[in-house]
């Protein structure tokens, strides 16, 4: 969302990470800090950035109480090995788990690295879960929201539901027209034409082609030229 410039989606988000309840667990398996600490980084707009230090901070006091010697500023990483017991931290203020943290930065962050790298379909679940977020909120498609709530929609077939499936009912009447406007093209130009070689196909280079003109606009428009190439079966027309 911040590498599209969508500001107000990245703000509902960190809002709703703000009222969230989190856990010392939460932080650790989802490396949530990570990614708001990257934010506040690379962002531009001032109320995103703002927003994401005060969650930085909410979690690092949360941290503190569960470690037991927190300090504002980031915790100091030893320059000699930890033991098991003592917690080190990562770029992002989140603790490493005990038994992979070596005490060593160019080490930790090459842990962090490798294990980003190992959870393939985190991105994929984010990006499923925005969907349907972005799907829910769409005040052009209430009726999603309406059955999801109602119970219409159940949750299981809610989180496996294409983007398709979840568009709204005027967007779903445009694509189906837009398919039927394909298939009457297609058909158009295979049942009937004339064979020429005034076109050459874009695709293959051959002029053996088969076109049809039809009135496609108002009568005052010139009329559009449907053309199939009759070697490779790339098609397309002239307005």
């Amino acid at each position: 969302m911040v590498s599209r410039n969508n500001t107000e989606g990245a703000l509902d988000l960190l809002n709703e990470l703000k009222s969230f309840n989190m856990t010392l667990k939460l932080l650790q398996e989802t490396r949530i800090g990570m990614s708001v600490n990257g934010i506040r980084k690379h962002c531009t707009d001032d109320e995103v950035v703002s927003l994401a230090k005060i969650l930085i901070k909410d979690w690092k006091r949360l941290l503190g109480r569960i470690v037991g010697d927190w300090k504002p500023e980031m915790p100091k990483i030893p320059t000699t090995p930890t033991s098991p017991m003592s917690p080190s931290f990562s770029s992002a203020g989140v603790p490493l788990s005990p038994c992979l943290a070596t005490g060593e930065t160019i080490r930790d962050k090459c842990i962090e690295m490798l294990a980003a790298a190992l959870r393939t379909d985190d991105m994929k679940y984010k990006n499923r879960v925005r969907s349907r977020i972005s799907n829910l909120k769409d005040p052009k498609n209430p009726g999603l929201r309406r059955n999801v709530l109602a119970g219409g929609i159940e949750l299981r077939r809610f989180a496996i539901m294409s983007a398709e499936e979840m568009a709204s009912d005027e967007l779903k009447q445009l694509r189906n027209n837009l398919t039927k406007e394909a298939i009457r093209e297609h058909q158009l130009s295979k049942t009937s034409g004339t064979i020429s070689d005034l076109f050459q196909c874009s695709k293959c280079g051959k002029k053996n082609c088969t076109y049809n003109q039809m009135q496609t606009r108002s009568a005052d428009e010139p009329m559009t030229t449907f053309v199939l190439c009759n070697e490779c079966g790339n098609r397309w027309k002239f307005c």
